[in-house]
This record gives C-alpha cells, sequence and structure tokens, in this order.
C-alpha cells in the first residue's frame, strides 16, 4: 500500500507507541544518561521551563542511513510524506518468550499473509516481541548474560531481504532496543533498510492495542541537522 494524498480515512482510536521518557528508562550501554534540568521555575521566574539531554537513540525512537554508514543522510533529510505510513503487526511473542535470541523468519512473513493477505507495499513490519513489557526494568529488557552479551528478539537478515526485495516495505519497527537482535553485531537489518532510506523504529510500546493490519503510523521526529536518528512520538491511527 502506497499513501495517495489527499488521504481519506477514518479513526477510532489514536495511541502513543512511545514510552514515556524519565531518567530510568533503559540505556544502551554506553549511551548518555537522560538529562532533566529545571531553569526556570513559577515561583522565581513566572512559569516553568527544564532543559532535557539524552542520546539521538535513546527511548522510543527512529535510526538515520548516517547511523550506519558515514555517508549516509540525516535524520533532517526524511520527507515529511515518509512519515507516515501504514503498519503490520506480526506477533512473535509465543517463540519470543521460549528463545529470547528469536529472529523473525521468513516463514512467520508467509505464514502472516496466509491469514491477512499480502504485506502491503510501502508498509511499516513491526514486530511485536513482548519487550515492551520489560521496559520498566533495564536488566530483563537488556537480558545481558554474565559475559555481557544481551539476548532479545529481532528481525533476521534474510526476512529483512525479503520484506525489501518482495514485499517493497517502507520499514521496520519493533518493541525491543534494536531491530537487529541482541546477538546480532553487524546490524543487518539496520543496514538493509537504512541503505534504502526506509524507516526504523525501535522501543515501540503497546502493539498489544493494535491489530494485525490496517493501522497507520504518524511518526513525529527531531529534525537535528545531521542527527544519527531522532527520539520518535509514533502515533498509531487505528480504524
Amino acid at each position: 500500500m502506497v499513501i495517495n494524498f489527499p488521504l481519506n480515512i477514518s479513526i477510532n482510536r489514536v495511541i502513543h507507541l512511545s514510552h514515556i521518557i524519565d531518567q530510568n528508562i533503559p540505556k544502551w550501554p554506553g549511551d548518555p544518561a537522560v538529562e532533566l534540568e529545571p531553569v526556570a521555575e513559577i515561583a522565581t521566574d513566572g512559569y516553568f521551563l527544564r532543559r532535557f539531554s539524552l542520546g539521538e537513540h535513546s527511548a522510543t525512537h527512529i535510526n538515520a542511513p548516517n547511523s550506519f554508514d558515514i555517508n549516509g543522510a540525516g535524520i533532517e533529510t526524511y520527507p515529511a510524506e515518509s512519515l507516515i505510513a501504514p503498519a503490520i503487526i506480526i506477533d512473535v511473542r509465543q517463540p519470543a518468550a521460549v528463545n529470547p535470541d528469536y529472529l523473525l523468519t521468513v516463514e512467520d512473513v508467509l505464514n502472516w499473509e496466509n491469514q491477512f493477505g499480502l504485506v502491503p507495499c510501502g508498509s511499516i513490519v513491526i514486530v511485536f516481541t513482548g519487550w515492551q513489557f520489560k521496559w520498566a526494568d533495564s536488566q530483563e529488557f537488556f537480558n545481558q548474560d554474565a559475559a555481557g552479551k544481551m539476548h532479545f528478539p529481532g528481525f533476521s537478515s534474510n526476512a529483512t531481504k525479503f520484506l525489501l526485495s518482495e514485499r517493497k516495505i517502507a520499514g521496520v519497527g519493533i518493541d525491543t532496543h534494536g531491530v537487529d537482535s541482541g546477538q546480532d553485531d553487524n546490524f543487518a537489518t539496520n543496514h538493509q533498510v537504512l541503505a534504502q532510506g526506509g524507516i526504523v523504529l525501535e522501543n515501540l510500546t503497546n502493539l498489544d492495542q493494535l491489530p494485525a493490519q490496517g493501522t497507520l503510523l504518524v511518526i513525529g521526529i527531531l529534525r537535528l541537522r545531521g542527527g544519527s536518528g531522532s527520539p520518535a512520538a509514533v502515533m498509531a491511527l487505528v480504524p
């Protein structure tokens, strides 16, 4: 499905897919801390204002091509229309509960299609792993072993290649800290999607409130010049 403008849609629900940001959110090892510092108070200044600081890939966020390619584009170059896209949800909670290193397979995609039809062209494929429910516990969310290796699910390289080449998707998303699993140091899915200027959304939430198909995403970004990504306000418009 490709979005055609003007857009006529029927909306029954609007759902936040972004986590609330505070100083206790799970932070990727080595990323800067979240800082929230008051700089004006109502009692003394007549208004309330804070300074905030966090990494470009902290909280619910979108990645940009230059996060993995020195010659890649920054987040400010994404066209506005690319930030509105239909989404489908593939639920892998059951296998991910058994195997935290579970990778979405081509078979998973085909099984979804047997129920709902072909993955629409131009859609964002979101994998629902259940990791959104672990967000309040950083240790459980990253699931590091004694060697410091992280264990959380993601997309397999083959599934990503299939979705991009055979289904012409616009991007991918997930409720873990990476569309690439905690075991993938090569970030294969990020590389494949971002090489095409596609959308990569990580740390999504409230995926349990979405239908398997029919949702429209509106992705709000900070247009940071040269940004490797941006915290994102992702809204689901549900028919």
